[in-house]
């Protein structure tokens, strides 16, 4: 339910971003290259998270726990670069308020960050769990064994892959307006 919500969400931010552009003939906004950086970190979370559901269904404590704290790496970098992606658009006088699809950018971007930043406590947890009760025999079968804990994997891995997957949408929905 989550999810069809988010998506109805971006969904009217990307129909109101067109309207308003055919509407006003307002120019496309070109997106910083870092934001194309950010595809690529993010895509590389997603491989990073599928091999934890990997690692976790092979019962692999080492690996799961790498693959984890690399993924919470990477989200991490995807969020810092965000930032400085922001802070460049400033430097160039690219405003929040300097037009209305530059509004758009902004305030799209922002929400999707806020969803990064929303799932990023899950992740944290995960990763702390998997480090601090995963050191001897009996507590990682417990561990790999929990049904609580693989349908938790389970929605963490779905909500995370749908944020990649919007992400990906965004660039290429501001990629291609900005051809049109």
């Amino acid at each position: 339910m989550l999810l069809a919500g988010v998506t109805a969400l971006f969904l009217g931010f990307s129909g109101a971003y067109i309207y308003s552009r055919v509407q006003n003939n307002l120019p496309a906004i070109n997106l910083p290259p870092l934001f194309y950086l950010n595809t690529i970190v993010l895509a590389l979370s997603s491989i990073t998270l599928i091999h934890v559901k990997q690692c976790y269904l092979k019962d692999n404590t080492q690996r799961y726990q790498i693959m984890l704290a690399l993924t919470l790496g990477l989200t991490l970098i995807f969020l810092c670069l965000q930032l400085i992606a922001w802070k460049s658009l400033i430097d160039q006088n690219i405003l929040i308020n300097s037009s209305t699809t530059t509004s758009y950018l902004y305030v799209i971007s922002f929400v999707h960050f806020a969803h990064v930043i929303g799932g990023l406590p899950f992740l944290v947890l995960f990763t702390i769990s998997a480090y601090k009760k995963m050191k001897e025999p009996v507590s990682v079968l417990i561990y790999f064994s929990d049904p609580a804990k693989k349908r938790k994997l389970n929605l963490l891995t779905t909500y995370w892959h749908y944020l990649d997957a919007l992400w990906i949408y965004l660039v290429l929905f501001f990629l291609i307006n900005s051809w049109i």
